[in-house]
């Protein structure tokens, strides 16, 4: 019986990437005004990005519904799989509850784990399911392992503008006016399934360093697990200034640093211009 796994486009796997890892990816429903459009199918994070950038209302992203849940879990579990989906945190979206609900109909062969993050941080977890589903772990043991892990999965961005939290609500515009003629750069994190502000840095490069001494406080990356970084917007260039500036901490441990771009569950709060990475921290 071969295990099947399946998330949601909040992990920020393109359906391209998912059919070479052998997974599914179920697709979030993005909004701008009365269009709707299906992330990473209708909707690619680039047109995102520029209908982001041209609009004056934020979007907002639809949860999955149980009646979707159920219509792909059945027909997992119809082709004979146990069948093992892993959610974006139940603390951000009603969805992880929706899967549960939907799960509960097929007598255990449906197993859903809740992944306490978004993001890279969730697609570090698919990323390491889909590894140890290779070695031939079945559903439950992986579901094990993932539970047992996901406490040392660590995300961290620098945003580049305060422009986002603003429209969203999450701060003033007065807050957003001052942070923006400062050069403040506000750093957030994911923290027990939550996305928090952990810190501000005057303009990038203390931003850089500032993810630097992340890493490091976290007892540094745990090269032999997955990590990733990540970009929003339209281009990398933010993302490859980061790099160079943090070479240290890459260079000799990794031939080569896997980079995602950042889709709408999370680009909407971000906007473009944002860096993160995310990684299983070392045991301390």
């Amino acid at each position: 019986m071969a295990v099947k796994i399946i998330t949601d486009s909040a992990s920020d796997i393109t359906q391209t990437q998912a059919a070479g890892l052998g997974i599914e990816v179920i697709p979030l429903t993005t909004i701008f005004g009365d269009t709707e459009y299906l992330d990473g199918v209708t909707l690619s994070n680039r047109e995102f990005f520029e209908k982001l950038i041209e609009t004056d209302e934020l979007p907002h992203t639809s949860q999955i519904t149980p009646f979707q849940y159920e219509e792909t879990f059945r027909k997992a579990v119809s082709s004979g799989d146990e069948v093992l989906y892993i959610a974006l945190s139940s603390k951000l979206s009603g969805s992880c509850g929706g899967a549960v609900a939907a799960a509960a109909q097929f007598g255990g062969r449906v197993s859903v784990v809740d992944s306490e993050n978004v993001c890279i941080g969730q697609q570090l977890l698919v990323l390491y399911a889909v590894r140890l589903r290779d070695r031939g772990l079945s559903a439950a043991e992986i579901v094990r392992e993932l539970e047992e892990k996901r406490g040392s999965v660590r995300v961290l961005a620098l945003l580049d503008t305060l422009e986002y939290l603003k429209k969203g609500g999450r701060i003033s515009p007065t807050v957003a006016f001052a942070g923006e003629l400062l050069s403040i750069k506000p750093v957030v994190a994911v923290e027990h399934g939550e996305v928090v502000l952990v810190g501000k840095a005057r303009g990038s490069k203390n931003g850089n360093n500032l993810l630097m001494r992340f890493v490091e406080k976290n007892g540094g990356i745990d090269f032999d697990m997955p990590y990733t970084l990540a970009y929003s917007g339209l281009d990398d260039t933010l993302l490859q200034k980061y790099i160079r500036d943090s070479e240290a901490l890459y260079k000799g441990r990794a031939d080569e640093l896997p980079v995602c771009a950042i889709g709408s569950t999370i680009g909407t709060h971000v906007g473009p211009g944002a860096v993160a990475v995310s990684f299983f921290c070392k045991k301390q």
